[in-house]
């Protein structure tokens, strides 16, 4: 039996190769289906079958290019209606990998399709569950996802998510592996572990969801402190059930290489969106006028599907060199396909052209210490809330980045703005958007509050100074 976890760690999401005498099913594809096909060629595999664990709302599935590929059904568990054609399985249905066995267990509440995969050895042995967002580790799939709830509430659905879990997954032998398909990072849930597989038994006697004593703590417990879903959640639920674009397709349209005339012709005949994904330090120094910064080099598309809250808008990508097939192969899996091209030859060729630049200045933690002992200065924190709870810079403004629109009375228009997140990353790209909205009076501060915590600026905690 070969089983391999294929994590990415941008996404925080696990897809499964599973395969055995020379058949394999993949769970849970990601959008790029190449990986998959190459080691099914390499180990002389027929991809046999495709499951889904349910619609996903934080990434778009590959599951349509990799059944146009390789001919293999997709398979959903009851209660499921996607828009193409797939295989619609009963619960306890069973399905052949070599010698091994794939049960379907439906387990509706993270959404009523829901459902998991328990793989059974030759000897008919159960060895792993792939429990999708059913059940993470160290937590649950949040119950207020599902599209078309009708009468449902997240409650209703956080006590069929209970009944589902007593029933089906936790009467299951304690030496099963869990292999869930998201872990820390992720938005589908709240309490997720770094690690990204455990014994069920182990989760038993962890998991603060499998330890409530009654389904009615267990539904107040599970839609507790639940944060609003990233606004594109909904449309990669539509996009997984409705059907996309070839990302073939997707990758010949996005890289096409552009020069600055070029650029700023689509800029002003598509109303694209110039998105920088260089890293925050070196974007600061010289950038296109009003492109927005979210470095590739961190939680790039779900800062972009968080922010960028129409998944149909143009997009024009400036990289380093080399990473444009990358930047536009994560843009795809969470469903922003249209994208338009690259600068060719990046910010250096924009600067050869005699094209304007702008620049944000950007201060080291010490350098904004000094200036807070000599002056009062007006600080921005973008932080989450439970980050700036824990503690912040005495009389700063909060302006959590996912709700930047409605925090822009934090911002001020005749002081400078001295904005920080954690580390670097969050505060350049809420200081692209307000330079790009007009702002020039931004001063971001590298290191963030990791890199302030270490000076003497006084902090405090919870809400105490607004």
């Amino acid at each position: 039996m070969n089983l391999e976890q294929i994590y990415t760690g941008c996404l925080a999401q696990g897809a499964y190769y599973i395969s055995h005498n020379g058949e394999a099913a993949i769970i849970d594809p990601l959008r790029e289906v190449g990986p998959y096909i190459d080691r099914a060629a390499k180990r002389g595999d027929t991809i046999k079958y495709i499951f889904e664990t349910h619609f996903h709302a934080d990434f778009v599935s590959g599951h349509l290019d990799l059944a146009r590929k390789t001919g293999a059904p997709i398979i959903y568990g009851p209660k499921a209606d996607p828009e193409f054609r797939a295989h619609i399985a009963t619960d306890g249905e069973e399905f052949k990998i070599g010698g091994l066995t794939i049960r379907v267990m439906h387990t509706p509440g993270h959404t009523m399709e829901s459902t998991c995969y328990l793989l059974l050895k030759e000897d008919g042995t159960p060895h792993c569950v792939f429990t999708g967002d059913t059940l993470f580790i160290g937590d649950v799939g949040r119950p207020d996802l599902a599209q078309k709830m009708g009468e449902l509430t997240k409650e209703d659905l956080a006590g069929f998510l209970y009944d589902s879990l007593n029933s089906k997954i936790k009467p299951l032998p304690d030496d099963v592996i869990v292999y869930p398909a998201h872990g820390a990072g992720s938005a589908c849930g709240k309490n997720m572990s770094k690690e990204t597989f455990d014994t069920l038994g182990h989760q038993k006697q962890v998991n603060y969801a499998l330890l409530a004593p009654t389904k009615e703590q267990f539904v107040k417990e599970v839609t507790e402190g639940i944060a609003p879903p990233p606004a594109y959640f909904p449309m990669n639920v539509a996009l997984n059930k409705g059907g996309v674009a070839s990302l073939d397709t997707v990758l010949e349209r996005g890289l096409k290489a552009l020069t600055p005339d070029d650029l700023e012709l689509i800029v002003e005949s598509t109303g694209a969106l110039v998105l920088d994904t260089r890293a925050p330090q070196t974007f600061k120094d010289g950038f296109i006028p009003k492109s927005i910064n979210i470095g590739l080099k961190g939680d790039f598309a779900p800062w972009v599907g968080t922010l960028i809250t129409d998944i149909a808008q143009p997009i024009i990508l400036v990289c380093d060199e080399g990473k444009e097939q990358e930047a536009v192969t994560r843009l795809s899996r969470v469903g922003y396909d249209n994208t338009l091209g690259y600068l060719k030859g990046g910010i250096a060729a924009w600067k050869s052209a005699g094209k304007d630049i702008d620049t944000i200045t950007s201060i080291s933690a010490e350098e904004f210490a000094r200036r807070m002992n000599a002056a009062e200065l007006h600080v921005v924190d973008v932080r989450k809330e439970g980050e700036w709870g824990n503690g912040h810079v005495d009389g700063a403004e909060h302006a959590c980045l996912s709700k930047l629109n409605e925090s822009m009375t934090a911002f001020s228009k005749s002081e400078d703005n001295y904005i920080h997140c954690q580390g670097g990353y969050r505060s350049m790209i809420a200081s692209s958007i307000m330079k790009a909205r007009g702002y020039d009076n931004i001063i971001d501060v590298a290191g963030g509050y990791g890199a302030i915590s270490k000076t003497g600026v006084k902090r405090v905690a919870g809400e105490v100074a607004k």
